[in-house]
């Protein structure tokens, strides 16, 4: 079985993009975490709580996106091909 120097690099992308994906595992967990305990301790101040909560995990998700970015560039960008 010959491998050529092609083959390598499309192995180590296809890799390469399934550890991009599980960045996506700690903002969703993250998340979960977040909406579960944001209203329980004071419901009366609801609304500000879920404004400021939508925004901080706007802002977490930010780290999944970038890790799909990521693998899709690992996948569908050929390097040196």
């Amino acid at each position: 079985m010959n491998i050529t120097g092609e083959d390598l690099i499309l192995a180590c992308s296809a890799i390469g993009a399934g550890l991009a994906v599980i960045a996506g595992i700690g903002p969703g967990i993250g998340q979960g975490i977040a909406a579960g305990h944001a209203v329980g301790r004071n419901p009366g101040a609801k609304g500000d709580i879920m404004s400021t909560m939508l925004l901080g995990q706007a802002v977490a998700e930010t780290t999944g996106l970038y890790g799909l970015l990521i693998a899709m560039l690992l996948l569908f960008v050929k390097p040196l091909v």
